[in-house]
């Protein structure tokens, strides 16, 4: 049986443009903002321009609109040397669009690639341009595209107590959504300030389930180079906050992982600065590890790494950074290890709260 093909959002150009049309338009866009035309592969931004779309301004996420920004790299605002168009960073001085970067929008489109992982920033964007939408009066039209981690959901669920930018929500590590169901869900739960719902309007994929395998054909950031570093990305993630390397500064970030004083592991890298990177943790410095390059995508956060990087660490009293709960969303997950509880112990005390989620979520799907 040959699948049909999937067709994300932004690609089911006829069901929308005739909704830009003889409007001021604002683009929520990225990198990986790409459609497949007859003519190949072009950015949103290029497609609206054909298309005599009026396009006010881009405003760009963590990475900035062409994807080359460090993780947590401050964005200015500026102009698109390629198009002249007015880009307003939305990873800079502030997270959320000014009125006055607003002025004279009629219309917003989102078009955003998320990995479906709680600690992605993108979902923090989402929120904070629906919010701004919903205060100023603007429609909201949010291209859907897949999400590559959709098979599952898993993780502790976040705590309010450790809300912030890379995560704002009480949702697991991995929820199972598409970007366009998890909007719906921050306008039916009432998660914006004061209550507020902003208008909203999804264009759907075709062809699509929340179990359809797709892989990225442009890394959704610096740092997610291939489908493998996104399938590991949500369980790898929970080391980035420790004195654990998980591979910045090589070409295989979030599929390895290592330390200088590690013992009795044959895999070895030494970072440097590189896209994405410019300054890695233990820059130039060799480190001992795991290579997972080669494992099986998981289907549940894997806490083995995790607990296997804790187990091995000399000194273990030194081994989580700061910032380590806004990540795992939970004060228990540090506690846990700490006492030497095992993956078992740990994922049981999540299962009520992925219940109630798991109940949540179902209100808001859009494909099976």
């Amino acid at each position: 049986m040959v699948r049909a093909q999937v067709i994300p959002g932004a690609e089911n150009t006829a069901s929308y443009l005739n909704k830009l049309r003889g409007k001021k338009i604002g683009l929520v866009a990225h990198q990986a903002s790409i459609i497949k035309t007859p003519a190949g592969t072009k950015h949103l931004v290029d497609v609206f321009l054909e298309n005599g779309i009026t396009l006010q301004g881009v405003y760009a996420p963590e990475h900035g609109f062409r994807g080359t920004a460090d993780a947590g790299e401050k964005i200015k605002d500026g102009k698109d040397a390629e198009t002249g168009l007015s880009i307003y960073s939305l990873y800079g001085e502030n997270r959320k669009p000014k009125p006055e970067q607003l002025q004279g929008i009629e219309l917003m489109v989102f078009d955003l690639q998320d990995v479906g992982v709680r600690f992605f920033t993108y979902l923090s964007t989402l929120h904070y341009i629906m919010e701004a939408c919903a205060e100023q009066g603007i429609p909201l039209l949010v291209l859907d595209r897949p999400n590559p981690n959709t098979h599952y959901i898993d993780g502790p669920v976040l705590e309010a107590a450790h809300k912030s930018f890379v995560g704002m929500h009480p949702v697991p590590i991995v929820y199972g959504m598409t970007i366009g169901e998890y909007a719906q869900m921050i306008n039916g739960e009432k998660w914006l300030a004061k209550g507020l719902q902003c208008q909203l309007e999804v264009i759907p994929i075709k062809n699509y389930t929340h179990q359809t395998p797709y892989e990225l054909q442009i890394r959704p950031s610096p740092n997610l180079p291939n489908a493998q570093a996104i399938a590991l990305y949500p369980s790898l993630c929970l080391l980035e906050p420790t004195v654990i390397s998980i591979g910045r500064g090589t070409d295989t970030q979030f599929q390895i992982y290592g330390h200088p004083d590690f013992k009795g592991y044959d895999y070895r890298f030494t970072p440097a600065p590189n896209f994405g990177s410019k300054n890695p943790k233990f820059n130039g410095e060799l480190c001992f590890g795991k290579n997972l390059t080669e494992v099986p995508k998981p289907t549940q956060i894997e806490l083995k790494w995790l607990i296997d990087a804790y187990s091995n660490f000399p000194d273990k009293a030194a081994f989580f950074l700061k910032g380590f709960e806004r990540i795992s969303g939970v004060n228990s997950l540090k506690t846990q290890l700490q006492a030497g509880k095992n993956e078992t112990e740990i994922r049981q005390t999540w299962a009520k709260d992925l219940t109630e989620f798991h109940r949540i979520r179902t209100q808001y799907l859009i494909y099976p």
